[in-house]
């Protein structure tokens, strides 16, 4: 008898066991139906490019779909700076089904993808984990990064630095440039700068005390945009990239130059993006990189 009704105590743990099981087994296939709904890559596609159209991306560039399916349906976007190996491996093991970034992986054109070369391993590495990888780059810098970068420093009666398009309805182009709420010393205003957009610290070409009225900015490289801000009439132009000779030049010639570096101002595009797909498609899970300078100061 009790051999029996340990056999039976055993059969009920096993049953309870298996219930217990398909209920968790149920349990996450219902959360991940909650927690994933997916989305067309081609339909959030026809959304950024409402946001920033690639007719405003430069003739140089290399925006839109660069690798992945069009049709490859979508729970998870992972947004970051740059398509680096850390990115992509972490958009790998976070399972993103989309990789969104500002700069572009391909600029040239390529003969030949395979893994005898970095951009040959990242882009294996995202078609064989189906990832959808999509750029958004010049055409953002028109429509996106340079109203967010003024819009942080609070210029007012703003206009285009440096005019690409032009119709018969907008003119659009990189950077913005306008007047301040209120006059400040250059050092001042550089300091502002470095706290606006929580740098550790920037460089500073100009004399110090230097009273800046009017302001211009152009995130990621500007040292092409020196002339534009010289035409515009400013004290000051903020960006990143500025070379020695360039920062001597600007000075030489009355324009002070605050270089904030390439991705101080650029990581705008991270918060931007990841509330604009949020407030769009608030059904998906939006994933930012922890990406930070890839530099440091010794």
């Amino acid at each position: 008898m009790e051999e029996g009704n340990r056999l039976q105590e055993i059969e009920k743990q096993r049953k309870s066991q298996r219930e217990d099981g398909e209920d968790r087994e149920k349990i996450f296939s219902e959360e991940k139906s909650v927690i994933k709904p997916q989305i067309l890559c081609s339909n959030i596609i026809e959304s950024l490019e409402q946001l920033s159209s690639p007719t405003f991306a430069e003739t140089w560039d290399n925006v839109g779909l660069l690798a992945g399916r069009r049709d490859k349906p979508v729970g998870r976007i992972y947004i970051a700076l740059d398509a680096t190996d850390e990115v992509i491996e972490e958009a790998v093991c976070g399972g993103a089904d989309m990789l969104l970034t500002h700069h572009p992986l391909i600029f040239s054109p390529l003969k030949k993808i395979n893994t005898d070369d970095f951009i040959g391993r990242r882009l294996v590495k995202l078609l064989g984990n189906d990832i959808s990888y999509y750029v958004m780059h010049t055409n953002f810098d028109v429509m996106g990064m340079a109203d967010a970068a003024a819009d942080e420093i609070g210029l007012e009666n703003r206009e285009v630095l440096y005019m690409t398009y032009e119709d018969e309805i907008a003119r659009e182009g990189i950077g913005r440039y306008g007047r301040l709420s209120k006059p400040m010393l250059l050092e001042k205003y550089a300091a502002y700068i470095r706290q606006v957009f929580g740098l550790e610290g920037v460089i500073l070409y100009g004399d110090s005390e230097t009273l800046v009225e009017r302001a211009a900015i152009s995130p990621g490289s500007g040292k092409s945009m020196i002339s534009a801000a010289l035409k515009a009439g400013v004290q000051v132009l903020i960006t990143g990239d500025i070379g020695h000779h360039e920062g001597l030049d600007a000075m030489a010639q009355g324009l002070a130059i605050i270089d904030a570096g390439h991705y101080g101002i650029e990581k705008l595009f991270i918060p931007y993006m990841q509330e604009y797909i949020v407030r769009e498609f608030p059904q998906l899970e939006v994933v930012a990189a922890r990406q930070g300078n890839p530099f440091r100061i010794i």
